[in-house]
């Protein structure tokens, strides 16, 4: 059994989110530049054995495409080419970012971490994550 990995994509920064290799618990891996993820990927990929890749799909509140949807259907598009034996799932990321900020708040994270967006980016990587196993398990 392979480890599934989570990408929230952004247009600056992505946050990396990964399982443990039995798929029980995701955590945090990081967050990258963008412009370094497929650098990042090829070689995790190469590193370790992926199952699946799950990534973000960004919607607005009343269930239509965000503006960051133009930037990630080429992103998926490229990375389905690069690894086509390679599932890739886009799974629901709405309020990630809202949740994050709350796990922060209530696991004491002071203010001036909070306004760090790479930890946010990777705390909303994870959420996808947990999200997306959870919703398997049922």
């Amino acid at each position: 059994m392979g480890r599934i990995l989570a990408i929230d994509y952004g247009k600056k920064r992505t946050g990396i989110a990964v399982t443990d290799p039995l798929q029980i618990i995701a955590g945090g891996l990081c967050t990258i530049p963008t412009v370094e993820l497929f650098a990042f990927l090829e070689k995790y990929l190469n590193d370790e054995e992926v199952e699946t890749v799950v990534v973000g799909l960004p919607r607005q509140t009343n269930g239509a495409d965000s503006e960051n949807m133009v930037r990630i259907t080429p992103f998926v598009n490229r990375l389905r080419k690069l690894y086509p034996a390679l599932p890739v799932e886009m799974y629901d990321e709405r309020f990630t970012s809202v949740l994050a900020h709350r796990v922060m708040i209530d696991s004491g994270i002071n203010r001036k971490a909070r306004q760090n967006k790479a930890l946010v980016d990777k705390i909303s990587a994870t959420i996808i994550l947990e999200d997306y196993l959870e919703s398997k398990r049922i």
